[in-house]
């Protein structure tokens, strides 16, 4: 897999951290590189059941593993200020050089509106964004800096514990006008799986974004998160969908429902053709590998996956066993 990596999309709205960490180690001895870990307070919906504070777990997954790894993603905007997620990021960075990356979203009210302020709407999310990576990329310059922004102020300071070179920014778009700005401004691209032709949009335009900016696309590191639903029949695959995933299958925008309660309710909707073109459920693994491999041959060189069942071992085993190794960049 030259120039290809394959990581572990570690779901911590599912697994407990030890669970998490325990897995982690595993997927490495099964030849998957690298951890991306949610961050969320709540997670989608009950069943899932967990909801860990991502930094703590990142520390011991780096103490526990040896390749990449980052939040996927957090926001930085509204339940932490930019200037705690640049000195989390610089910490971590510190500890494990060489091996750490930041990702930023614009964030999602199931998460974020647990501190009781204002939900804005999608436009004022991403600006905030923006201006939270500005804070964040004064901070990693190591020196006194301050900024006083439409959304964000910092009074004269700077991150005393800093890392030789900081963290690579990357930054989550899923549509025309994040996906450009994240070329322009940002270190490298997170997106989750969805339709080719929607991918090549988001693509495209972080492509044209980075040629803004004088950077080469092809250069840049493009993370993609896959969820999917493997097991030893299709029957399980499915159960373990509905049952611990059933937000792979809500085809509306999730980033104003606020409890995991309504998205439960919600889930009661969810049928066996919602899930077509966003989540690939089956027993089968060619299937999910000729999935994966038009992922690859779309132009994503760093690709996590997520397992929505409890079968981590068994699932881990055979990825690593039939899969993994027949993909190619």
């Amino acid at each position: 897999m030259t120039g290809l990596q394959i990581g572990l999309a570690a779901a911590l709205e599912q697994f407990s951290p030890r669970e998490a960490i325990d897995t982690a180690v595993l997927a490495e001895q099964h030849g998957f590189s690298g951890q991306m870990a949610a961050d969320h307070f709540q997670p989608w919906v009950p069943e899932q059941g967990q909801a860990s504070f991502v930094w703590s777990v990142l520390a011991s997954l780096a103490e526990n593993t040896s390749g990449d790894l980052g939040p996927g993603v957090t926001c930085p905007s509204f339940r932490l200020h930019p200037a705690l997620v640049a000195q989390a990021a610089a910490t971590l960075e510190a500890t494990y050089p060489g091996r750490t990356w930041l990702g930023l979203g614009s964030g999602e009210a199931l998460n974020e509106h647990v501190i009781g302020g204002y939900w804005p709407e999608a436009p004022e999310r991403v600006r905030r964004m923006f201006e939270a990576l500005e804070v964040i990329r004064k901070l990693f310059s190591g020196g006194d800096v301050k900024h006083a922004g439409e959304f964000f102020k910092l009074h004269t300071t700077r991150l005393w514990t800093m890392p030789d070179v900081p963290p690579p920014v990357y930054v989550a778009a899923a549509g025309p006008y994040t996906s450009r700005k994240a070329g322009e401004l940002a270190d490298g691209l997170i997106t989750p799986a969805a339709s080719l032709e929607k991918l090549a949009g988001i693509l495209d335009q972080f492509g044209k974004g980075a040629r803004r900016s004088g950077k080469d696309p092809d250069e840049l590191p493009k993370l993609l998160q896959v969820h999917l639903s493997w097991a030893e029949t299709d029957e399980q695959a499915w159960r373990n969908a509905f049952s611990f995933w059933p937000n792979g299958g809500m085809r509306f925008p999730k980033a104003d429902v606020r409890s995991p309660y309504d998205f439960a309710q919600m889930a009661q909707l969810v049928r066996v053709e919602d899930y077509e073109g966003r989540m690939v459920v089956s027993a089968d693994l060619d299937v999910h590998r000729a999935s994966l491999q038009r992922y690859v041959d779309a132009g994503f060189n760093r690709i996590y996956l997520h397992n929505v069942g409890r079968n981590q071992e068994q699932w881990l085993e055979a990825f690593g066993r039939e899969v993994l190794p027949s993909l190619k960049a």
